[in-house]
């Protein structure tokens, strides 16, 4: 390397700077040290970290103001501790797992290490002022799962700077000035989302900085089999901006080189965030001393010329030497940093992990001595000892230990009635409750906003009131809400100018503004993460997915980062989006729209809310509105040109969640069921009745949450059979509304009739009428199946057909 003329002190780049920076390089190399030995000496389970990154993240930290967003890589730990929002305590007290938020304020030990998450909701659950704060959106280990989202935050700057409806929200934004920098390994750049990110980019114009921490390798595959050209800025030249068009600006840099990634991290963020340029800095020929993470060495892949070169280029190593030729510090000065740095490091280690034993202590102490109680004078003393002395060896033990010794010597304590054992019971009880708390909170909303606690209000009706297509309802009620509140914004594929290919935003984009309601291109993946974005910078976003189908090319960013955000920052962070498609019904293999089974295995997390008409969808998008959770709400297909009529309060009813509707009243079958379906077993059930069945339909209308009140089960009681029909394939809603009412409501207790499911064929349905069906359960397959039920508890009276 060639050293620098000596520079001139400034606010920026001064002596002491420079010496601090040094420092933080020397401490964040030091933590990764020690957490990988801890990893491998069983303190921890897993660990992956940042040395290798540390100059870069010191120089995009350096541009990085309050109210800015990070959404990033779980390598940061560097950028995240030069903002102040790290300690090395609470770096190691996320390695070993610690659940107390105090000691893990980013995820409270949901994470593994090198997640980090600003809290930006307080101990209610409600907004804090974000332009205070300098933000991280939490990590996400699912490679380039990041960066979906950042699109939306970037976008939302735009938003604010251009929208003045949104003015006021100045806990939200300073007039757009936020920008967005995006972290990912260079490997990861080969993942689709990553290219829909930066194409979507660079149409919509964003603040987005786009960070490539370039390292060689994706674990063990090498760039050249990574990327085109061998080099993602070079693979992306063709979208490099010029005077005739928009595009992105591209910065390349060494890694090692802390004068140019000063330099060009100033350049970058003025781009950003004076222009609304969206940016991507490639930092180049950075390295991994410790290879990609704990679970293996980097000797096996990396030849010895490439483990030295690595060696060599070393940005601490090459930071050190330019500090030494430019005279900013003696060798000795640095060597005490250094050893100053190994001690931080060394304190923070041994400071988080005395507090992670401490928090556990107590517990772990008094299991202890209650079986030592239990085994006094007892016939089973060996035994319960033997539990005891088991537990107390326990190395390094952990809350899942001490439970499961009581719980083993409740098991041998089963026939005894002492007070002793209902001493065990209640320590049980009660740390069952507190590591419920630890463990399984926040999977949706415990703020006052949750939208579990909107009441339900009936929609309203007079001889004057219109009664239009579902589309039309649906016109009037956007139109309504989009005229009441200016944080609403709807995007997606053919939403803006066509008003949606139902029409339920015709004529909007006219009268809102494209501002407001937005044409997108065919990247759902990205719409998904616009609409996240939106909504963690406190808009109201309606996304649209055309068809439900389409909801397969948003999945891994819907599952591993929307569905799991509130849950993973332990009430931390949310995102409140609306995400509006429709399904059911429509023929053919693709667009058929009923894929509900893997959306109840993935998006816990999110409402999925089912409604069958036009008016229950409005009365749940006001729903909410209101609330403060995400939400996939599935309008039903061949419902748009189905005759309902106006409720007279549009802007105030509301349908609440987990509550089902009874719309039709019988004595002899229960059939519990949802959207489109409705209608088909409301047909089916006027027939059974001229056959003599009374059948009782139940609408569940939300399947995320079902039933809360446990009201189907006053149905079952009365009629003593129950049938669960959807157009899922067979094991999918159907078997899940069965688990949820048989099992979870103890409904077996009442049936005198086997439990029966109605769905769909295990394929896709073919095309064509017949196609449906044939495929799809229709009027016909549900009344004889449950005529078949009933002829089999009462053959004379229902002879076989």
């Amino acid at each position: 390397m060639i050293a620098n003329e000596q520079l001139p002190s400034t606010d920026i780049l001064s002596r002491e700077k420079i010496l601090s920076d040094y420092r933080l390089a020397c401490e964040s190399r030091q933590v990764s040290l020690f957490g990988r030995r801890d990893v491998m000496g069983g303190r921890a389970k897993f660990g992956i970290f940042g040395d290798g990154k540390e100059l870069a993240q010191l120089a995009a930290a350096q541009v990085f103001e309050r109210g800015d967003f990070r959404s990033g890589y779980y390598r940061d730990q560097t950028f995240v501790a030069a903002l102040g929002e790290l300690s090395w305590q609470e770096f190691f007290a996320q390695l070993y797992a610690h659940t107390d938020l105090a000691a893990d304020p980013n995820t409270g030990g949901r994470s593994m290490n090198g997640h980090y998450a600003t809290r930006w909701l307080d101990e209610q659950g409600l907004w804090r002022n974000q332009t205070e704060l300098y933000n991280s959106v939490c990590d996400i280990s699912p490679t380039a799962g990041q960066i979906p989202r950042s699109i939306g935050l970037a976008y939302a700057s735009k938003l604010f700077r251009n929208n003045p409806g949104l003015s006021s929200l100045t806990n939200f934004s300073h007039n757009g000035n936020e920008i967005v920098f995006a972290t990912i390994g260079d490997a990861s750049t080969s993942q689709g989302m990553f290219w829909e990110t930066m194409n979507a980019a660079g149409v919509l114009q964003v603040p987005l900085l786009m960070s490539i921490w370039d390292d060689g390798y994706g674990i063990s595959v090498p760039v050249e089999y990574q990327t085109v050209k061998g080099s993602i800025s070079k693979a992306l030249a063709g979208f490099q901006r010029d005077s005739d068009d928009k595009g992105l600006e591209i910065f390349t840099v060494k890694g090692w080189d802390y004068v140019a990634l000063l330099e060009t991290y100033q350049q970058a963020a003025a781009i950003c965030r004076q222009e609304h340029v969206p940016v991507l800095v490639h930092v180049q020929e950075l390295t991994q001393p410790q290879g990609h993470s704990s679970s293996g060495s980097h000797e096996r892949y990396k030849s010895r010329e490439r483990l030295a070169w690595e060696a060599e280029h070393d940005c601490n190593r090459i930071f050190r030497l330019w500090i030494l030729e430019n005279g900013y510090a003696t060798n000795e000065e640095l060597e005490t940093i250094e050893a100053e740095a190994k001690e931080t490091a060394k304190k923070a280690r041994l400071d988080a992990w005395n507090a992670f034993q401490e928090s556990m202590k107590g517990d772990f102490d008094q299991a202890l001595d209650l079986i030592q109680q239990a085994a006094r004078h007892n016939a089973k003393a060996t035994e319960l000892m033997a539990v005891r002395e088991e537990l107390r060896k326990t190395f390094s033990p952990l809350r899942r230990d001490a439970v499961a010794a009581v719980r083993k010597a409740l098991r041998i304590l089963r026939n005894d009635s002492g007070a002793v054992r209902q001493q065990l019971r209640a320590w049980l009880g009660r740390t069952n409750a507190e590591n419920e708390e630890r463990f399984n909170s926040h999977l949706y909303s415990e703020s006052p906003d949750s939208p579990m606690l909107i009441e339900g209000i009936a929609p309203e009706y007079t001889d004057g009131s219109l009664v239009l297509d579902g589309y039309q309802l649906l016109q009037h009620y956007f139109d309504n809400l989009f005229a009441r509140d200016p944080r609403v914004v709807a995007l997606g594929e053919d939403v803006g100018k066509i008003g949606d290919v139902n029409q339920g935003f015709a004529g909007l984009q006219e009268k809102y503004g494209e501002i407001r309601i937005t044409d997108t291109g065919i990247r759902e993946t990205t719409i998904i993460g616009q609409g996240i974005g939106l909504a963690m910078r406190g808009l109201r976003p309606i996304v649209e997915i055309q068809y439900f189908d389409y909801v397969y090319y948003t999945l891994a960013t819907l599952t591993d980062d929307l569905a799991t955000l509130l849950y993973r920052t332990k009430g931390g962070q949310k995102a409140p989006v609306i995400i509006r498609t429709r399904g059911h019904r429509l023929e053919g293999i693709w667009h058929s729209g009923s894929p509900m089974g893997a959306m109840l295995g993935s998006l816990r997390g999110l409402h999925v809310l089912v409604p069958r008409n036009m008016t229950q969808a409005a009365g749940f998008y006001n729903t909410l509105i209101k609330g403060d959770d995400p939400a996939l709400l599935i309008e039903s297909l061949n419902g748009y040109r189905l005759k309902e009529a106006l409720p007279d309060n549009l802007a105030e009813f509301c349908v609440p969640l987990g509550v089902p509707e009874t719309l039709r009243t019988g004595s002899d079958v229960t059939v519990i069921t949802y959207g489109s379906m409705c209608r088909i077993v409301m047909e089916a059930a006027n027939q059974l009745a001229q056959m003599g069945v009374n059948v009782e339909v139940i609408d569940v209308q939300t399947l995320l949450p079902f039933d809360v009140h446990h009201s189907i089960i006053e149905s079952i009681k009365k009629t003593n059979r129950v049938v669960f029909a959807d157009e899922d394939v067979p094991g999918g809603a159907s078997a899940y509304m069965m688990q949820q009412v048989v099992e979870g409501q103890n409904a077996y207790r009442y049936l005198d009739s086997p439990p029966r499911t109605i769905s769909a064929k295990a394929h896709r349905p073919s095309y064509g009428s017949d196609g449906d069906y044939f495929s799809k359960p229709n009027v016909d397959d549900v009344i004889e199946m449950i005529y078949a039920l009933m002829s089999e508890a009462e053959p004379s009276r229902f002879p076989a057909i």
